[in-house]
């Protein structure tokens, strides 16, 4: 009994012969031999490759048996035919010459999808191979039959759903009607070589006089260019060349009166304005004089050059160019030196906390008093006499682009212990803890409690020469459950978390003040609180009459679903458990 071999040809497991194994072995490496030089080798051979797998599989089930033979495989390379079939491609022939000893054959059609030459989905053409027409004239039937009333479309579309795509070699083979044997491979792939052939020269026969044209255009429009600038274009370029080193020349002098402004000698109050805050005494120098340099420097290298295009004069030379370059290098290490050494002053963070016990009351009243506290030396610098109690300097400087954050932040929460109680957390950064920890005790903050009225100020103050460094205030008030809150008008701006312009008595109240009060769940707005009261009031009675309603007409069925529902909704709302 001859030895038998399992082979995996085409994901198909097949039981051969090793005599058969042998003769199909080398029936393939001649197929593959054949085919290399072509780009798509890979593609042919492994569809040549299902074709043989599904000729033995066919020839096992009609033989009913499990083990290829020699015969078989003959079979199956009389049907696929052989490379001898052949001729060698003679020289200076691009396609090969079959041997008119193998008659070609066509095979039955199967319908499919042309992906190659379709439209839309290839329906058409795939219709028209099978019944060997020309695919204008499927398309052109479909479009009359949609025009008369639509029943195309429908069609068209029921079988774009069930005609499947003609994806692989053997496929688009089989909807063509060609033999998927070597010369059904061969014909179909010198096929696909001419069809990529015939679009090539397509595109370059439509492509070669686009790109002529499109060389005219630009070898014109540069030839226009050329006497453009050669002519009304250096006219136009010497005016804005003048108009460069006029403006040039007023930006220089406002850098410079800017930067003297700066630096003090007309005015230094610029360093209380945010970002400049951030800018430590000792520093100021140094950074002014390499942000000047940076910004300086190119704008007069503009001008100059301006001035060589508008009168034809060189007003640098190479020697001057290269030290401005060097300065300007200069400026630019200065600047970014000094602005790591103050973001190095922002590394670390401290924070601290001092508490208050307050005076218990029933009602708290929260207020903001714009009132500016003074030290002495600056009541002495704006002529404030401290005697004078009618002399009162109210702070109305709103946010801005240059406004340092100073504003402070409320909360209030429940208290766990039943006392009232005012926690003050100051916060800032430095380039040490020690540092950080300074900046925060350097921050002056004021509040007053007038018997059960606390009256806080909207900003902190940084003591003299104290340099901004991220500094903020947070206040958490602690009230026991039950007290009243009266929130002020302007308050809500600096009270976190409650959203006081929907609390009022009724639509249109036009109160200075909002009344709040301290429950479990936290501060609740009064207003809010009568409004649901109020509705899970309205709510019980609607309960009471569908009860009611409900007990009159017991043998309704479709009322009592109705009313049913109805108490169900309304438990779901009042938090009554429903049965």
């Amino acid at each position: 009994m001859e030895k038998t071999i399992i082979i995996n040809i085409g994901n198909t497991i097949i039981h051969i012969e090793e005599s058969a194994y042998e003769l199909l072995k080398a029936y393939l490496n001649e197929v593959k031999q054949y085919f290399a030089n072509h780009a798509d080798d890979l593609e042919i051979v492994t569809d040549i490759e299902n074709r043989i797998a599904e000729l033995l599989t066919e020839q096992l089930e009609e033989q009913k048996k499990q083990v290829v033979d020699s015969a078989n495989v003959n079979s199956v390379i009389a049907q696929m035919g052989k490379v001898q079939d052949f001729d060698t491609v003679e020289e200076g022939e691009e396609e090969p010459v079959i041997n008119n000893n193998y008659q070609y054959q066509y095979t039955e059609k199967k319908l499919y999808r042309d992906m190659d030459d379709r439209v839309v989905a290839g329906v058409c053409a795939g219709i028209a191979h099978y019944v060997n027409a020309d695919p204008k004239w499927i398309r052109l039937a479909t479009l009359l039959i949609s025009f008369a009333g639509g029943f195309g479309l429908l069609v068209y579309a029921i079988l774009w759903i069930i005609m499947p795509k003609a994806k692989s070699r053997i496929e688009r083979m089989e909807m063509k009607g060609e033999p998927a044997n070597l010369q059904g491979f061969q014909k179909n792939l010198d096929e696909e070589l001419q069809a990529v052939k015939e679009r090539l020269g397509e595109v370059n026969k439509h492509a070669q006089p686009i790109f002529a044209r499109l060389g005219n255009f630009i070898g014109e429009f540069f030839e226009w260019l050329g006497r453009f600038i050669s002519g009304t274009g250096k006219v136009i370029f010497k005016v804005i060349a003048g108009f460069i080193v006029v403006f040039g020349v007023l930006f220089l002098i406002t850098l410079i009166i800017g930067t003297a402004a700066f630096q003090g000698f007309w005015d230094a109050s610029i360093y209380e304005y945010f970002p400049f805050s951030i800018i430590n005494e000792g520093n100021r120098g140094a950074i002014l004089f390499g942000a000047f340099i940076v910004c300086f420097v190119p704008i007069l290298a503009l001008v100059l050059f301006s001035i060589r295009v508008a009168f034809n004069r060189q007003a640098i030379n190479k020697t001057l160019s290269f030290a401005l370059l060097i300065i300007w290098l200069a400026g630019v290490a200065i600047t970014g030196y000094q602005a790591a050494k103050i973001s190095s002053e922002f590394k670390q963070h401290a924070e601290l906390t001092q508490t208050t016990d307050l005076k218990a009351h029933p009602v708290y009243t929260i207020n903001i008093d714009k009132s500016k506290y003074f030290s002495k030396e600056d009541s002495v610098a704006y002529h404030i006499d401290a005697n004078n109690r009618h002399q009162i300097v109210v702070d109305d400087f709103e946010d801005g682009p240059f406004v340092s954050p100073n504003h402070i932040r409320i909360d209030i929460n429940k208290s766990e212990t039943g006392i009232t109680r005012l926690t003050q957390k100051y916060e800032s950064q430095g380039k040490t803890f020690q540092s950080a920890l300074q900046n925060a005790q350097n921050i002056s903050y004021n509040y007053v409690m007038k018997d059960s009225e606390l009256i806080f100020s909207p900003r902190f103050q940084l003591r003299k020469g104290t340099i901004w460094r991220n500094q903020e205030v947070r206040l958490n008030l602690e009230i026991p459950v039950g007290t009243k809150v009266i929130l002020k008008e302007d308050s809500y701006r600096y009270v976190n978390n409650y959203g006081t312009w929907d609390c009022g008595e009724k639509e249109g109240d036009k109160n200075d003040y909002t009344s709040w009060i301290m429950t479990e769940d936290g501060l609740k707005c009064i207003a809010q609180l009568k409004e649901e009261a109020l509705k899970k009031q309205k709510l019980k009675g609607e309960l009471f009459d569908l009860e009611l309603l409900k007990k009159s007409k017991p043998t309704d069925t479709i009322y009592q679903d109705s009313v049913s529902n109805r108490i169900r909704e309304v438990k779901e709302e009042l938090g009554i458990a429903t049965e």
